[in-house]
C-alpha cells in the first residue's frame, strides 16, 4: 500500500458503510481505507432487516430525479452481484411477492419500481383469494432479496482481502479523526443525529420475528405493515411495526403479539413454524436522505445516512454518489497543491 496516498476513513459497519467502502476500492485502487465502528455485522440494524427491494414512497432523495437514479443503480448493483456464482454467499436471492389490501388499491402500487423489476402486474380475481378472504386489490411483482447477515461477512471478507483495515471504536466527534484521515464518509446512520446535532434525523422503530419457514418461496405484503418475507436460509422475517420518533429498543411482547397474529391470520401454516428470534432495529429516517460533503472541525466529511427502512435496498446508489463527491473533494484538493 503506498503510504503517500490518500488516507479515507468510512464510519459505520452496516450495509451503507460496508457498500461505500466496497466502491471506494473499486474507485481508487491503492488507497488507504479504514473502516471504523462500533457495531459489526450481526450487531448492526442492517441485519435485522429483511431486506427486500421495495422501496417505500418516505424513501426521498433531494429531487424525484435523483430518488429514481439511486433506486435504479442500486438495482443494477445488485442485479450485477445476483448473477455471479457469489451471490447465495453474498446473500442475494430472487423472489416473487404478492402485495394484497383491503382497503386501497394505491398501497398495491409502487411507481418507483414498477418500471424497473422484470414483472409488476395487478393480480387475476382468483390470486386475490391465496391468502384467505375479503382482499380487494392486489398486485404481483418479481424482485430481490439481499441477506445482510451474508452480504456484510462476504463484504468485509473482500475488503480486507484487498487491503482495507478494520477498526473496532466509536466516535464521538470529527475533530478526532482530523490529523489521521485526509477524507471521512459519515455513514452512522442513526449515530449521526447525535454526531452532526442532526434534529431531521428520526428513528422509525421497527420490530420482526424471524421463523423457520423453508417451505416459504414467496413474499406477502397485506395490510397494516403485515410482511412475511423469505430467507435464503429457510428462516422467514415477519413483520411489522413502524413507530415513529420511537427509540425503544427492547422487544415489545404487544407487538410480537400483534405480528404474529397478523401474520398467521395470513398465512396459517405459519402457526407451527418455529420462531428462532425476535429483533428490534431503528431504522434512520430522513427526509430527505443526506447525501451531501460537509467540512467539520476541519475535516473534509461526505454525508451518507438517513434511509430510513430502505438502506439495505437502495445502499449501492447512494454510495456511488457518495464515493463520487468524496474523489472529487479529493481531486480537487490534489490540484490546489500543485
Amino acid at each position: 500500500m503506498d503510504n503517500s496516498s490518500p488516507r479515507i476513513a468510512v464510519i459505520g459497519a452496516g450495509v451503507i458503510g460496508m457498500t461505500v467502502a466496497k466502491i471506494l476500492q473499486q474507485e481508487l485502487r491503492n488507497t488507504n481505507i479504514t473502516i471504523i465502528a462500533n457495531e459489526f455485522l450481526e450487531d448492526t440494524v442492517s441485519c435485522v432487516a429483511a431486506g427486500i427491494f421495495r422501496p417505500g414512497t418516505s424513501f426521498k432523495g433531494p429531487t424525484k430525479d435523483i430518488t429514481k437514479k439511486w433506486i435504479n443503480n442500486s438495482w443494477s448493483f445488485w442485479q450485477d452481484i445476483l448473477k455471479t456464482p457469489e451471490a447465495p454467499e453474498a446473500g442475494l436471492m430472487s423472489v416473487s411477492s404478492y402485495i394484497f389490501s383491503k382497503e386501497n388499491q394505491f398501497v398495491t402500487r409502487n411507481h418507483l419500481i414498477e418500471d424497473l423489476v422484470p414483472i409488476y402486474r395487478t393480480v387475476e380475481k382468483d390470486e386475490l383469494k391465496l391468502c384467505g378472504e375479503g382482499w380487494k386489490y392486489g398486485s404481483y411483482f418479481s424482485t430481490i432479496k439481499i441477506g445482510c447477515d451474508r452480504y456484510l461477512p462476504w463484504v468485509e471478507k473482500s475488503f480486507i482481502g484487498k487491503g482495507g483495515k478494520i477498526e473496532i471504536k466509536k466516535i464521538d466527534s470529527f475533530a478526532s479523526l482530523r490529523s489521521k484521515f485526509d477524507l471521512v464518509f459519515n455513514c452512522t446512520g442513526m449515530g449521526a443525529k447525535v454526531l452532526c446535532g442532526d434534529h431531521d434525523l428520526v428513528a422509525l422503530r421497527g420490530q420482526v420475528i424471524k421463523v423457520k419457514a423453508p417451505w416459504l418461496k414467496m413474499a406477502f405484503y397485506g395490510d397494516y405493515d403485515t410482511y412475511i418475507i423469505p430467507g435464503i436460509d429457510g428462516v422467514a422475517t415477519l413483520g411489522g411495526v413502524r413507530q415513529y420518533d420511537s427509540y425503544n429498543k427492547e422487544v415489545c411482547k404487544y407487538d410480537s403479539a400483534a405480528i404474529l397474529e397478523r401474520c398467521c391470520k395470513f398465512l396459517p401454516a405459519l402457526k407451527k413454524a418455529e420462531i428462532v428470534a425476535h429483533q428490534v432495529g431503528l431504522r434512520p429516517h430522513r427526509m430527505p436522505v443526506r447525501v451531501e460533503p460537509e467540512v467539520m472541525d476541519g475535516v473534509k466529511v461526505v454525508h451518507c445516512y438517513g434511509h430510513g427502512g430502505y438502506g439495505v435496498m437502495c445502499a449501492p446508489g447512494t454510495a456511488m454518489d457518495a464515493v463520487k463527491i468524496g474523489v472529487d473533494m479529493l481531486r480537487s484538493n490534489a490540484r490546489s497543491k500543485m
